[in-house]
């Protein structure tokens, strides 16, 4: 029983494992050099394995997808990870966000002693092989620095990626192969992704690069409906990126999709409401400047008055009122998503509509889907490896199963 794995990151190693496991032969292909790029430089400022927040409110990240993730975790969801990590020698902590990080905070020990155990446990690593379809017979096509490469497998799981990150191996190059079999693929799109903002040449000069802290996003999502993320966000050259944003960047970038435009408002002052800010900008000024006045009676300075000078006209500023409305609630209008490749995740993919529950291609037989590529979303904070991880190992083990069943079906 031979089980190809085409991808080497978290989904295609947890894939490997758990057919390993259960008895399969594995062979692993991946374009690189070497598997685990992208979880390597994921963990560069501090490994993000999981997140302890209660199970309905971590299924929630997930969005419109929660029905077909929340039996993946189930079956695998964060404490079970925790132990996996703790089996490879890798103790965990939580943060003070709740956050699950390995002790020493790095990627790269976890991944040797993974490595390690799935080549003790028989699974074997080609790497520089890069899957560019099926030959007439059915057999997987590779090229490698020696030239063409086929390859016969009783059943594959793929587990190539999105489209973020293409230098390091997700280019999507799978998409046009698969819709070439005659599956619908939802289009690949940016999550967790910054936004163009248009910025003035004095702001982008003045403030490229710095980080806005102590801050919220106001989201109107309907009617009367808003929901409050505090958190912080950097200044780039062309706009805005960073934890709040990426926290509310699907939302963001279908709205930009469907009208044109969308609009993030900033609580530049989440510990203040817009009665005292009102009463402590009307205070006299004196021959104090306005930037000295922000800063004593509102602790507005720096980027935030800068954000402030970028928005609101002269008149308002003039005006205490208006002033304080607007520390409250900066409109922030947004004119795109930053492109596919530099978003930290990808949207769309495989449908889960597609697949069966083993993760399997319903009109391909023998051919699993995991990680990435299929079309789920969800926010940083572990909730992206949490998933990878699970449907990574649903797909390995489901290809065991389902090769035993043919086996029994056909000895009966």
């Amino acid at each position: 029983m031979n089980i190809t794995i085409i991808g080497g990151g978290p989904a295609g190693l947890m894939a490997a494992e758990a057919a390993s496991a259960a008895g399969a032969q594995v062979d692993l292909y991946d374009a690189m050099a070497s598997v685990g790029r992208k979880f390597l430089l994921a963990g560069k400022g501090g490994l993000n394995l999981t997140h302890t927040e209660p199970s309905d409110k971590f299924l929630s990240r997930y969005g419109a997808r929660r029905a077909q993730i929340a039996p993946l975790l189930a079956s695998f969801g964060p404490d079970a990870l925790k132990a996996w990590a703790r089996g490879l020698g890798i103790e965990t902590f939580v943060g003070t966000s709740g956050r699950v990080f390995p002790k020493d905070l790095k990627a790269a020990p976890l991944l040797r002693s993974w490595l390690r155990r799935l080549r003790k446990a028989g699974v074997q690593f080609h790497v520089r092989h890069r899957w560019i379809g099926w030959d007439k017979q059915g057999s997987l096509r590779f090229t490698t620095s020696d030239g063409n490469r086929t390859v016969q497998a009783d059943a594959v799981v793929l587990a190539l990626g999105g489209g973020s990150w293409p230098k390091l191996g997700s280019d999507a190059s799978w998409v046009p192969l698969l819709m070439g079999r005659g599956l619908n693929i939802a289009p690949l799109q940016p999550a967790n992704c910054g936004f163009d903002v248009g910025w003035s040449e004095h702001f982008r000069t003045k403030f490229a690069g710095q980080p806005v802290k102590s801050v919220a996003i106001i989201m109107r999502t309907g009617i009367g409906a808003e929901s409050w993320h505090p958190g912080e966000f950097v200044i780039t050259e062309t706009g805005v990126e960073g934890g709040v944003i990426y926290a509310v960047s699907a939302f963001l970038r279908d709205e930009l999709l469907a009208k044109g435009v969308a609009t993030l408002h900033l609580d530049l002052a989440p510990d203040r409401d817009v009665p005292r800010l009102t009463h402590d900008l009307s205070r006299p000024r004196g021959k104090r400047t306005m930037a000295t006045h922000l800063q004593r009676q509102a602790h507005i300075e720096g980027v935030k008055a800068g954000l402030l000078r970028e928005v609101v006209s002269k008149e308002d500023f003039a005006d205490p009122a208006h002033l304080a409305a607007a520390i409250k609630s900066l409109p922030l209008q947004l004119v795109a998503p930053r492109p596919l490749e530099e978003a930290i995740s990808t949207a769309g993919g495989v449908p889960f509509e597609a697949l069966d529950e083993r993760l399997m291609i319903r009109t391909l037989p023998g051919i699993f889907c995991a990680g990435e590529m299929l079309d789920w979303e969800a926010p940083t904070g572990g909730y992206l490896l949490t998933a990878c991880f699970a449907t990574g190992r649903a797909a390995g083990a489901g290809a065991v199963e389902w090769l035993k069943k043919r086996g029994e079906g056909r000895r009966g």
